[in-house]
């Protein structure tokens, strides 16, 4: 294909700023990055090589926040290949299965959090109106209506759409979001995929009432640097040297918490901390050693520590 189906962004897409360093660059069809990408679409449906014909992978890194992010990122066409092709949704969902049978604690998670935030406003839950934005297959929608919170999704995946919708969940448009305002705007996972996280997050800021929270949780790398020192593309997801977070085509940035600070600012948009008491209070299964543990040391690895890109946002 002679065509490209890449754009190029020319400054940091967390705080904006044009001061931006190149730390790593290589084609496409250079082996180490191509076997890479083989292991990891294969499991998942398949890749299609002709659209990266010519491309160069190139990790960037921004002067002022030190987001890592990539400068050629797939066009909203390659994206969706990428996404509904590339990922087969059978696979994905199937995927999404057995997570849920190794670790039949994150709808307690899901639950936990969503108890935590609804517990910031002076609401009952059927008063409290809540977005998932890239809600995936909406089952932290699905927690959110259970415990009575007015909750709606936005996503783009028709398969993850369609899904939602059969189990009851409210998928709305963009246009129908801007008519309704929420206290609380969940996106897990999220801000890593999309091309301009700083003007998505502006644009989430027009969908909050007054005194409304944005939860931005992201993966964590917190050796990022030694990492892409090594370049180490057959180190396994999960392990050391994982290139995971920077990994091409999907996790197009890296953020640590001071890009995710800046963005913030840009956003004119300042932290808000949710006590540790809250968090504590919203917590169950203190009964047993591992569950007591777990829930004494994640708010404080997360808030005090700050060692989690995990983070609530209200408007300045």
């Amino acid at each position: 294909m002679s065509k490209s189906f890449f754009e190029e962004r020319k400054k940091c897409p967390s705080c904006g700023a044009k001061e931006i360093t190149v730390c790593y660059q290589a084609k496409y069809s250079d082996q180490a990055i191509k076997q890479y990408l083989i292991e990891f679409y294969s499991p998942q449906g398949g890749i299609e090589f002709d659209y990266l014909h010519n491309e160069e992978y190139i990790l960037c890194k921004c002067k002022s926040c030190g987001l890592i992010f990539q400068k050629n990122i797939p066009n909203d066409f390659l994206m969706e290949r990428l996404y509904e092709h590339w990922i087969d949704p059978i696979k994905a969902f199937e995927n999404r299965n057995s997570r849920f049978k190794v670790n039949p604690e994150i709808y307690a998670n899901y639950a936990k959090e969503i108890l935590t935030i609804g517990s910031c406003f002076k609401k009952s839950p059927s008063d409290t109106r809540l977005l998932d934005f890239g809600m995936g297959w909406g089952d932290w929608l699905l927690m959110a209506n259970g415990l009575g919170y007015e909750s709606y999704g936005l996503e783009l995946s028709t398969s993850r759409i369609k899904h939602a919708e059969s189990k009851g969940i409210n998928v709305i448009s963009w246009e129908q979001a801007e008519g309704l305002r929420f206290e609380f705007i969940n996106t897990e996972q999220v801000f890593e995929h999309i091309s301009e996280p700083l003007e998505t997050l502006k644009e989430l800021k027009t969908l909050l009432k007054p005194g409304g929270i944005i939860k931005i949780s992201v993966p964590t790398a917190n050796d990022i640097e030694r990492r892409l020192k090594l370049m180490d593309w057959g180190a396994k997801k999960g392990t050391r040297n994982s290139l995971n977070n920077v990994a091409p085509l999907e996790h197009i940035q890296c953020f640590n918490r001071l890009s995710l600070i800046k963005m913030a600012e840009a956003a004119e948009m300042k932290e808000f901390k949710i006590s540790l008491i809250k968090q504590w209070n919203n917590s169950s299964g203190w009964l047993n050693l591992k569950g007591f543990a777990r829930n004494l040391v994640i708010p404080i690895y997360r808030n005090i520590l700050k060692r989690q890109n995990y983070i609530f946002l209200t408007p300045k």
